[in-house]
């Protein structure tokens, strides 16, 4: 016999590291309204994005496919329908399945898989950002630079939408009162996402925790993550930008936790907690501070780490599940919760039976880079207690995640750990040809810089940094100035 269906509530931040998540053993954050989430349910405590960047990201978690297999390199590749998505195939088997909030699709025109798609965010003008295409050489993102500007207490346009998402998902939900038929929501918030300012009464909960990051930039650094250095300028951050920008960046995270409280609340007050599966996740992590780091675009924890909570029918409670994990793993889970079978060659596997067997701690978890400051194509390999990052041209790193959890230590040209590194590598290659997928990249890239009126003129015009909520115009940097 069938399982009785149930609804489905998938919430999505952007940029939120799971490093900064009480459930997660952050003890100074204060988010109650996200750890009473995972004291009902099964927090991941290995969960992980498939690109450290947002429209790439976006695309795994839509298809639950990879991006060097989808095509969606980095923030000038929208989705645009194809492969199909999850919300395909709710919608072919006649459940009402909508979005509310930041997609980071093409369009809203687009067939995507949702019934309706209220107040989306998409890419600038159905393009996205051209500048990340050029790799070669790698452009200098004067943009980047005011990251450490756009700090502190007050007021964003990112936080009017974000209170606006929330309000019309408390709404939606609050309308579904009556209904006797399974619905899937996609609720998506930009916090904590740049700029890394928040509203007066979260920002004052940290203001005189002087948060400050612990660790300092490596010495040498790997040429991949120098070559991003020079190409996304962070180097105006003084000791006490960098303490403001904290302190924001965790009165961020209470403030989401706030605008989620309320959202679970209206599934609390209607008596659905019992018959809907809620989901809660970052499309992408964020480096705070930590290596003079803001942003995301590479492997370490803070910005490939995500955090990942589960609550709702079948779902075990109070449970810490190590199994690592990834965004590719939601497809088949919003598939399995409906009762929908799921293709074979789909990479992924349900949360739900992950979350109800014995851990498995060599699960192999990948993840890719091919976006802005990417010299080069990156590839990460997560298993069991190591990271392998290989970086095409270049040599490998590889940290030891047990003894040392917080990556200070690359062994990757250390001889007594070679068998490692090859055996790392050699699963890497079961996935895909690192080099091949590296080509393919840049060749789809060029074809887009072309279109673009030629790298000369897109590094002309600049990049404007984040995407701009409906009806704001972005602001683009071409020089320091």
């Amino acid at each position: 016999m069938q399982k009785k269906l149930t609804n489905q509530l998938i919430i999505m931040t952007d940029e939120h590291t799971r490093k900064v998540l009480n459930c997660y053993g952050n003890t100074i954050v204060k988010t109650p309204n996200l750890d009473q989430l995972a004291k009902r349910g099964t927090v991941f405590s290995n969960a992980y994005c498939n690109v450290p960047i947002c429209v790439p990201s976006r695309a795994s978690f839509a298809t639950g496919q990879y991006a060097h297999t989808s095509g969606h390199w980095d923030n000038a590749t929208p989705y645009t329908g194809k492969p199909e998505s999850w919300g395909h195939a709710l919608q072919r088997s006649g459940i009402q399945v909508g979005s509310i909030g930041k997609l980071h699709y093409r369009n809203s025109e687009d067939a995507v898989g949702f019934d309706f798609q209220t107040l989306p965010m998409h890419v600038v003008n159905g393009v996205g950002d051209v500048l990340g295409c050029v790799r070669e050489p790698l452009p200098r993102r004067w943009k980047a630079l005011s990251m450490a500007e756009d700090i502190g207490p007050g007021e964003t346009n990112y936080n009017i939408y974000d209170r606006q998402v929330a309000s019309e998902a408390v709404k939606w939900i609050k309308g579904k009162a009556t209904s006797t038929k399974p619905w899937t929501l996609f609720v998506s918030l930009v916090a904590p996402h740049f700029p890394l300012i928040a509203p007066t009464e979260f920002y004052e909960l940290y203001e005189n925790m002087k948060l400050m990051p612990s660790k300092p930039k490596p010495k040498p650094e790997h040429p991949w993550l120098e070559a991003m250095r020079n190409c996304q300028l962070m180097d105006n951050f003084t000791p006490e930008k960098t303490r403001i920008a904290l302190t924001s960046y965790y009165g961020l995270v209470s403030f989401i936790d706030d605008l989620i409280g309320k959202i679970l609340a209206a599934v609390k007050s209607l008596e659905l907690e019992g018959s809907t599966q809620i989901i809660y996740t970052s499309d992408h992590g964020d480096n705070i501070g930590e290596r003079d780091l803001w942003g995301k675009s590479n492997f370490y924890e803070e910005s490939v780490g995500i955090p990942l909570i589960m609550a709702g029918p079948d779902i075990p409670v109070s449970k810490v599940c190590q199994t690592p994990v990834s965004l590719i793993d939601i497809y088949p889970t919003i598939l399995d919760t409906a009762n929908l079978s799921v293709e074979s060659r789909k990479p992924g596997k349900s949360l739900t039976k992950i979350a109800n067997e014995q851990d498995n701690n060599d699960r192999v978890i990948f993840s890719e880079y091919h976006a802005m400051g990417s010299k080069s194509g990156g590839f990460m390999i997560r298993k069991g207690r190591w990271k392998y990052v290989h970086y095409v041209g270049m040599r490998p790193q590889l940290f030891d995640l047990q003894s040392d959890p917080e990556e200070m230590s690359d062994l990757g040209e250390k001889q007594e750990f070679a068998d490692v590194t090859q055996n790392l590598e050699a699963e890497l290659r079961l996935i895909c040809n690192p080099e091949t997928v590296d080509k393919n990249a840049k060749l789809d890239q060029m074809e887009i810089i072309e279109l673009n009126g030629g790298a000369e003129a897109v590094v002309k015009k600049g990049g404007f940094g984040a995407t701009p909520p409906p009806g704001v115009n972005p602001e683009y940097a071409s020089t320091e100035s």
